[in-house]
């Protein structure tokens, strides 16, 4: 009796001493989670630099009809902390750090005793991000509803976010706003020091959240499409990253973080660079009286400019085996007036790769596997993937599909229109190169105006890197062209610093090697651009105003700068370069007389002899841009 007394005093004790509350910090005390399990809910607390981002929040899904933000007890607690250094084959730095601290835990609902429901946890210094594991031990299959957390906020905040091919929403302020479905990622400010972005990383099965804003008070909620799966199910990381300033967002690396190591075992053919665009110059008459148009003897052109101007890639786009949206078109066959192998054959010779288009129409008509095969077969580099069907969660897993098949035969792959969110995927993998999440300009059949480069550099590349087709000269007379439908706003000079300031694993360029060659001086600078960059640093900018960006390369420097419809000057101190050398910097701006509507080609290219105690001036005219180039001078 005396021993039984004993044992349920101990169990007593147990129960009565069960920890509920729990505290999460990153490795270097940034950032506080604070988790609590009072009387049965489930709830957390963000605190970050000793300011409270929001207030106890439930945290939870709607599994069938039964919702986890209450009536649950803690249970399996697991802690562990992780500090790793990777390389990557396709990023905006050489090095990544991995470090974070992570709390697991496992959520008993008394109606689902046999329903396993983790919750996960993970802390960086920049950022945090959660997930659920579900596995049901007794049914076939596991159905989520919706989630039901609440971001409770401490303060009103302004606003932005992705907007498809259409400028971004924002900035709006959250208490003033109507109640609104947004789409990721969203970039929140709550003052000038103090930046949140929401966004999702290893989007690989499920349908992407959208955020419910505006309203009568401060909370977001996270919307999900309904879905289902067998008895174990894992959804992606819901991801938090924060900073002093805007640009800190992008520099994070936060969403490759959370992605699986690489699965590619030999990554040695991909490759990013710089890529030739036939799609937007049919119908361009050069002054030999040569008219570009959709055949071999145009590409060939193409190629030959390629070889010789520190060009890797020429992308054939729409059409070229039929048109795209037929169910007719064989992507496996060449349309008349091209011959797809004597191209891949001359290419090869000259030492550029071939990127081939391909529409989903195509892909599911014929076999994926199919035509990636044949494309493999015939020596192409990679894929362009335009106009994926289906819904939000088919689109996901055809993607991985796509992506998976396309490494299978050494293809990189490049996904438009209207695609799934870039979620940091590109780590696991890196063939997977850039996306067109974006506005590119000129397409949709409509041109950006400045304010929308702007702006979009710092919400959409949150997400990752863009295809934005940047890099257009002749900027006069672009709209004369068969696939060019309006007048293009913008400079020159902005056209270059663009290549700069945007991150994207193929710098796909739009206009035609005359073009680039009448301004051979400026072009100068994007044939000096390596095909791909060793870092990403953000020097200054605001949003939807102007955005400054460093990108080493090698013992050399490339620095863009754009700005909105407003002039302006920013000073860059080029403190970051190496105190012991002496550094040539060539900078290609605007004029006084430039302007993104009225004189949109005038610029001027001079060099001076620089020391990182020195700091350049750059003017941007209305709607211009800057570039820099900035190499060590030997001695």
């Amino acid at each position: 009796m005396k021993k039984l007394l004993g044992l349920i005093l101990i169990i007593l004790t147990i129960s009565c001493t069960q920890q509920n509350k729990y505290s999460l910090k990153s490795p270097e005390r940034k950032l506080r989670m604070e988790i609590n399990n009072d009387l049965g809910n489930i709830e957390f607390q963000l605190v970050y630099s000793g300011d409270t981002i929001f207030n106890h929040s439930p945290i939870g899904l709607m599994v069938d009809s039964i919702d986890f933000t209450s009536d649950v007890l803690i249970s399996d607690f697991e802690e562990s902390t992780f500090d790793d250094t990777w390389e990557t084959v396709n990023g905006k730095n050489k090095f990544v750090r991995n470090h974070y601290n992570q709390y697991s835990f496992v959520l008993n609902k008394p109606t689902m005793p046999d329903f396993i429901y983790r919750l996960i946890f993970r802390c960086y210094d920049e950022g945090f991000a959660y997930r659920y594991v579900l596995e049901n031990k007794t049914l076939d299959s596991i159905r989520i509803n919706k989630e039901v957390t609440e971001l409770k906020f401490s303060n009103d905040f302004s606003y932005w976010a992705y907007n498809d091919e259409q400028p971004n929403l924002g900035p709006l302020n959250r208490a003033d706003s109507s109640l609104v479905k947004v789409q990721i990622p969203t970039v929140i400010e709550f003052r000038d020091d103090l930046f949140l972005a929401i966004h999702e990383a290893e989007i690989n099965r499920y349908a992407p959240f959208s955020l419910n804003m505006g309203g009568k008070d401060l909370d977001i909620k996270l919307n999900l499409e309904a879905t289902a799966d067998q008895s174990y199910l894992k959804t992606s990381w819901r991801t938090f990253m924060l900073g002093n300033h805007a640009g800190d967002l992008l520099e994070s690396d936060l969403l490759v973080n959370l992605n699986e190591p690489c699965k590619i075992e030999d990554t040695s053919w991909i490759k990013p660079g710089k890529s030739l665009w036939d799609w937007r110059v049919w119908g361009y008459k050069a002054a030999d009286g040569f008219e570009y148009g959709l055949n071999t003897v145009s590409h060939k052109r193409f190629i030959d400019f390629a070889a010789e101007n520190n060009i890797q890639y020429l992308l054939i786009d729409a059409d070229w085996y039929g048109p795209e949206f037929s169910s007719e078109s064989d992507p496996t066959q060449a349309r008349e007036g091209i011959d797809i192998q004597e191209c891949m054959a001359y290419a090869k010779g000259k030492g550029v790769g071939v990127i081939l288009y391909l529409n989903d129409v195509g892909a599911k008509k014929f076999g994926l596997e199919r035509v990636l095969r044949q494309f493999s077969e015939w020596g192409a580099a990679g894929v362009k993937y335009g106009f994926m069907l289906g819904t939000w969660e088919e689109k996901v897993r055809q993607t991985r599909s796509v992506v998976e098949l396309c490494a299978k035969y050494k293809l990189m792959v490049d996904f438009h229109d209207h695609p799934v969110p870039p979620s940091g995927d590109r780590r696991t993998y890196p063939n997977l190169v850039t996306k067109e999440y974006c506005h590119a300009q000129a397409d949709a059949m409509r041109s950006y105006f400045p304010e929308t480069a702007v702006t979009s550099a710092f919400i959409n590349m949150v997400a990752g890197p863009l295809d934005y087709t940047n890099g257009w000269f002749d900027l006069n007379n672009a709209q004369s062209r068969v696939r060019v439908f309006e007048e293009i706003p913008g400079t020159v000079s902005a056209e270059v610093a663009k290549l700069i300031v945007v991150y994207s694993g193929w710098m796909v360029l739009p206009d035609s090697p005359e073009e680039y060659l009448k301004k051979d001086d400026l072009f100068d600078c994007i044939r000096k651009m390596p095909p791909q960059f060793d870092s990403y640093d953000v020097l200054d900018g605001k949003i939807g105003e102007y955005i400054c960006v460093a990108r080493k390369a090698g013992d050399g420097w490339f620095v863009g700068a754009l700005t909105n419809r407003d002039s302006r000057t920013l000073d860059l101190k080029l403190d970051f370069l190496d105190k012991r050398q002496k550094y040539q910097a060539t900078v290609y701006s605007d004029t006084k007389e430039t302007h993104f509507l009225d004189n949109k080609e005038s610029y001027m290219v001079n060099a001076i002899e620089v020391t990182n105690r020195d700091k350049i001036d750059l003017y941007m005219a209305p709607g211009g841009g800057c570039a820099v180039y900035i190499k060590k001078i030997l001695e």
